[in-house]
């Protein structure tokens, strides 16, 4: 019951947030083309994950799904309030994560030391969240993962 109220708090929250508060153009190509790309590329494996998942592009919330892919996380609730904690750890400072830290948090108090085992990997990344990774559709994921300490 838990996972189901925070998905539809997510779905009645994503067109806002992607209308009022994501300025960055939506990425111009499809999950097929990303498959294209050379295998061990960051597009490659995105757009892996997108039809394994069966997801489509979020215009302008594409980034979203390049931290899955980048921290190998999963889709599971748990796993989303994970991947904010992570992010925070990052230096991602954002409302949106605030309110998915705060909610995840008080949804699930007995998965905390979960979310800070989330939240110490991201501190020992280098800084990543902010990158165009749009432009590093071509880069090979392991040399991202590797050059950012991203575990």
């Amino acid at each position: 019951m838990r996972d189901l109220i925070i998905e539809k708090m997510y779905e009645w929250s994503k067109k806002p947030y992607q209308k009022f508060f994501k300025k960055n153009e939506p990425w111009n190509i499809t999950p097929k083309e990303l498959i294209l790309l050379p295998n061990d590329s960051l597009g490659f494996q995105m757009g892996c994950f997108l039809l394994k998942y069966n997801f489509e592009m979020q215009p302008k919330l594409e980034d979203h799904d390049v931290i899955h892919v980048l921290t190998n996380t999963g889709i599971s609730v748990v796993e989303e309030i994970g991947m904010q904690y992570y992010l925070l750890g990052n230096g991602k400072k954002s409302a949106y994560l605030f309110m998915v830290i705060f909610v995840g948090t008080l949804f699930y108090p007995n998965r905390l030391k979960t979310f800070y085992n989330y939240y110490k990997r991201g501190q020992m990344a280098h800084q990543f969240y902010h990158l165009p990774f749009d432009k590093m559709l071509y880069k090979s994921l392991r040399e991202i993962q590797f050059t950012f300490n991203i575990r």
